[in-house]
């Protein structure tokens, strides 16, 4: 009987490290259920150092804002798992531009014939989001830009809603020179430091911390197609191409705030 417990005690150690283990960021990083395209901008994008100064832990319930074609998808799809699950506030579903539609289209998709994504809900950018004081962390890479104006007012706030108190709030943006005007920030896709400091400010959350996680200080953004002339996007094609590679994509800030 003794030996007998010995194994079970054994066996449930092993079990729970096994459990452990498969939800590790590194492993999920790591995964080959990522795409090779999407592993190849890891240099770049630093998603250990990332989410990890944003304090992501596997069993959190978290939403990622406009999550695109899914880069960073993939990887916390992978690390969160149950009681936490992921939450991916896309494009309106009944939006009425082309591309946001196709796009959203094109996600669901994603998500629907993989089971990796499987504990992974979509909703509406443009919604609540979740229940009040329900979410442990709100997460959004490089899309403050996209929402200039009433549209990022909305979606502080409804992040705010959701987010449980001390909950976190994590933004990775192109950095923008420090006073350039909101009108530059729409053209060339970079947003000031301080003007997401303030927004978020407005909205009721505490700046925690910076990090340079996310900095290159190759970028000197002042490029004729604004921040798509960097790679991944290489908006000018052939024209100087290995320069821009050479840069590599943007200077970035990495802001970490809380609901207080």
């Amino acid at each position: 009987m003794k030996n007998k417990f010995i194994f079970v005690h054994i066996f449930s150690l092993f079990a729970f490290s096994a459990l452990i283990s498969s939800h590790d960021l590194e492993s999920a990083i790591e995964s080959k259920e990522r795409s090779i395209q999407n592993m190849a901008r890891d240099e770049y994008r630093n998603p250990y150092e990332t989410l990890s100064f944003f304090e992501i832990k596997p069993d959190m319930n978290v939403v990622e804002l406009s999550p695109g074609a899914g880069w960073y998808t993939e990887i916390l799809a992978n690390f969160i798992h149950k009681p936490g699950k992921l939450i991916a506030a896309h494009f309106d579903k009944d939006s009425q531009r082309a591309y946001f539609k196709r796009s959203r289209t094109n996600f669901e998709k994603k998500v629907n014939e993989n089971s990796l994504f499987k504990n992974v809900e979509i909703v509406d950018l443009s919604s609540n989001l979740s229940k009040p004081n329900t979410i442990d962390a709100v997460l959004t890479f490089r899309n403050l830009h996209n929402w200039l104006g009433p549209q990022m007012d909305l979606i502080f706030s409804n992040s705010y809603r959701a987010l449980k108190p001390g909950g976190i709030f994590g933004v990775v943006e192109h950095r923008a020179k420090e006073g350039t005007s909101i009108e530059d920030m729409k053209k060339s896709g970079y947003v000031t430091e301080a003007y997401a400091i303030e927004i978020a400010e407005k909205h009721g959350f505490v700046l925690f911390a910076k990090s340079e996680i996310n900095a290159n200080l190759k970028d000197t953004k002042d490029h004729p197609k604004g921040v798509w002339t960097l790679p991944p996007n290489l908006r000018l094609g052939d024209k100087n191409k290995a320069m821009y590679l050479s840069i590599g994509e943007s200077d970035r800030m990495t802001l970490l705030f809380k609901k207080i």
